[in-house]
């Protein structure tokens, strides 16, 4: 058992004054601690401590990064809800709204049950990510919440020690680095390796003490010197040592070094006055001892995007050993270690750069919240967050100098619709470092891109859609061709229903009626005449359908058709593959237009000595046969495979027949015929193949349009 440090009201009123000085917070805060108390009070956690020791220290934690006092009350009040029975509207009426609604926000974040191997575990990623975009506070509170609960993990059994690890590396601490709150994550870290590798933590442990004395006395040193030449210089300065992570230790192991291989176990922390006394200083130090080649980073220049700032370098110190140097100003430091939680430091007074740096940097969020905005599924959102957020990044610059942060692999398309959506679907090239560069380019840190548009484009190309590495450039282009084809659905089905009224001699009046048009709609399942139009032109109700004319008189053979129609009297016939209602021995025939495949709906055309020809319902062939139409279906019964004819078009044929092909095996898809057609501005392939059902023949669509340089595929429809 590890003893904990019984932590007072007192202690948290001492941290919280040395930054806050208003007494009405100080005393909002002191009843926020009473409201807790009270509510939880005779309760004791696992390790025999009193419960309100939890939210003390979840506190005692938020003050190390200056947090607010709703923040800390929060804090104080986060378990109230869940453990005590206690509801939004008391907290409301005891406190006020914002209080409520983090405690509100750490509740629903607390009440979810992460099993990272469950099914479940996606929507939970969503909800807890959305929460980010919302109020960042939420979040900020649940990492301290997750870095007292790990202090105190040693209560656990070993599976739920390295359950609760496995969810704060994978989910948690790429939060805290994003959020640029370097005190968390770091110490997150390393507890995180205690209890997922307790043997590869303590290994480390035992060799840095094999050495500590040893390096405590060369760092002493270097401490001293390296202040002292500053100071001589007349630099003001402050200088401490910095011990590397355990964590930090282990990824450079994990990573195939040995333990005397890691030279930068020795680090320094330099604090100067102002941006210019950096360089200065960095300048100095390196007349004095010799940089190791490489090793210098300049993020005073080129801030992360979590607003981190400092200057790196590596140099040949004190009896030849390396040692790693951040070169910074307290500001500088301030934001490196609380992150975004920096900015309640400069609320007051007028200092409000930082905060507005934070909008401008801190893409983090927007990328979370343009991905919430898109219409996708909760698997589909967590996969995009994994890929294009919780990833490795580049920083690219605009023109200007700002900072874009984007995956590893973006494009210029992905950069162009990060900017605006506007500049993606008029884009028409991009430069890259003054050199005109193609749109699959792969873009590189510090790349400097401008992305030349023209007002007059027709938009982005299909292809760009598997060319771009984001979820949100992809979804932006298909949306824009959904808008296209929308319209162009739109205009072609009032061609369609305007050219069958004419046929059939049936006023617009007649037909647009309200009671005619009502009927329609609600046969259909529509809301409007605009939806009845795109669902026409589409093809997804033949015309023939809508528009129903009435005859003068019927023949004999359409008195006996509408008799099969009606299959009166008459059992249903099965011919192989398909039933037809009402009908004796008739041949029936797969029409070679349209090939439907089981799973299509389907309609029976009866023909002139040659039985019943069955097409797909919203073949073209058979819109205006509606007189010669009989109901027919398929006997799912009967397993066999269909003919699918599909055009594909893309913009290389490099090994396109293989890369299809190797597509078949996993959707039980055989090809049977592979034709190249001649076409000006693509290659163009019609493929024959052998499948089960329309279900299967998707499939294999979608994965065959995620080959590399296709941009569309297609059925045919003669």
């Amino acid at each position: 058992m590890e003893k904990q440090d019984i932590i007072t009201f007192e202690k948290l009123r001492e941290k919280v004054i040395e930054y806050i000085e208003d007494e009405k917070k100080i005393e909002l805060i002191s009843k926020a601690y009473l409201f807790a108390f009270e509510k939880h009070f005779g309760v004791k956690r696992l390790t025999g401590e009193d419960y309100i020791q939890h939210p003390l220290n979840v506190a005692i934690i938020l003050t190390t990064i200056n947090a607010d006092a709703e923040t800390i009350c929060a804090a104080l009040l986060h378990d109230v809800m869940e453990d005590c029975n206690t509801t939004e509207a008391e907290i409301k009426e005891k406190f006020d709204d914002e209080i409520a609604s983090l405690v509100v926000g750490v509740t629903k974040i607390n009440r979810l049950n992460f099993n990272l191997d469950s099914e479940a575990s996606t929507a939970n990623h969503r909800k807890i990510i959305v929460g980010l975009s919302q109020d960042v506070r939420v979040i900020i509170i649940k990492l301290a919440d997750r870095l007292h609960n790990m202090r105190t993990l040693w209560i656990k059994s070993k599976e739920q020690q390295k359950e609760t690890a496995k969810e704060t590396l994978d989910i948690l601490i790429p939060i805290a680095h994003r959020l640029g709150i370097n005190q968390i994550k770091a110490e997150l870290e390393d507890l995180s390796l205690r209890y997922s590798k307790p043997d590869v933590y303590f290994s480390i442990v035992e060799n840095l003490n094999k050495t500590r004395k040893e390096r405590d006395r060369i760092v002493e040193e270097m401490v001293r010197q390296v202040s002292k030449i500053l100071s001589d210089h007349g630099i003001e300065n402050k200088v401490k040592g910095r011990a590397k992570s355990i964590f930090g230790i282990y990824k450079k192991l994990d990573d195939g070094k040995k333990f005397k291989e890691i030279y930068d176990l020795m680090a320094l922390r330099v604090f100067v006055d102002s941006e210019s006394d950096c360089y200065q200083a960095l300048g100095i130090l390196h007349a004095k001892y010799k940089p190791v080649p490489k090793r210098f980073k300049d993020y005073v220049a080129m801030p992360k995007t979590n607003m981190y700032q400092s200057l790196h370098t590596t140099v040949f110190g004190l009896e030849s050993n390396i040692f790693e140097i951040q070169i910074r100003t307290p500001e500088m430091d301030e934001i490196a270690e609380k992150g975004i939680a920096s900015h309640w430091s400069y609320k007051e007074g007028g200092k409000g750069r930082l905060q507005t740096t934070m909008e401008q940097k801190l893409q983090f969020f927007r990328s979370i919240i343009e991905l919430k905005d898109e219409e996708t599924g909760d698997e589909e959102f967590v996969n995009s967050v994994k890929k294009d957020v919780f990833k490795d990044t580049i920083y690219v610059f605009t023109p200007k100098g700002d900072v874009v942060e984007l995956p590893y692999g973006s494009t210029p398309i992905d950069f162009a619709y990060k900017v605006h959506s506007q500049v993606g679907d008029k884009m028409v090239s991009a430069i890259i470092n003054d050199s005109i560069v193609t749109l699959d380019y792969k873009l590189q840190n510090q790349d400097i891109i401008k992305i030349k548009t023209n007002p007059n484009s027709s938009g982005p190309s299909r292809e760009w859609i598997g060319i771009a590495k984001t979820t949100q450039a992809k979804n932006k282009i298909k949306s824009f061709f959904a808008k296209v084809d929308k319209e162009r659905d739109f205009e072609k089905g009032e061609e369609l229903i305007a050219k069958e009224l004419r046929t059939h001699k049936i006023p617009n009046s007649e037909f647009f009626a309200n009671e005619n048009i009502e009927k329609i709609l609600k046969h259909y399942k529509l809301t409007n005449v605009e939806e009845l139009n795109i669902a026409v032109g589409s093809g997804r109700i033949p015309v023939s359908q809508v528009v129903k004319p009435e005859f003068d008189s019927e023949t004999k053979e359409e008195l006996i058709l509408k008799k099969a129609q009606s299959g009166v009297g008459i059992k249903s016939v099965s011919k192989n593959d398909i039933i037809v209602r009402g009908m004796g021995d008739l041949k029936v025939n797969i029409a070679s237009c349209c090939l439907p495949v089981l799973g299509d709906e389907i309609v029976g055309y009866i023909t002139k000595g040659q039985g019943i020809n069955i097409h797909r319902i919203t073949c073209p062939n058979v819109k205006d046969l509606e007189e010669r139409l009989i109901d027919v279906e398929w006997n799912k019964q009967d397993n066999q495979k269909y003919v699918s004819t599909l055009i594909v078009h893309a913009s290389e044929n490099h090994n396109l027949l293989l890369d299809i092909i190797s597509k078949t095996s996993h959707f039980n898809i055989s090809v049977k015929n592979f034709n190249e057609m001649a076409k000006k501005d693509d290659y163009v392939f019609e493929i024959s193949v052998l499948v089960e059902d329309t279900s299967n023949l998707e499939k294999f669509m979608d994965s065959v349009n995620t080959i590399k340089n296709i941009s569309r595929v297609e059925r045919l429809m003669r």
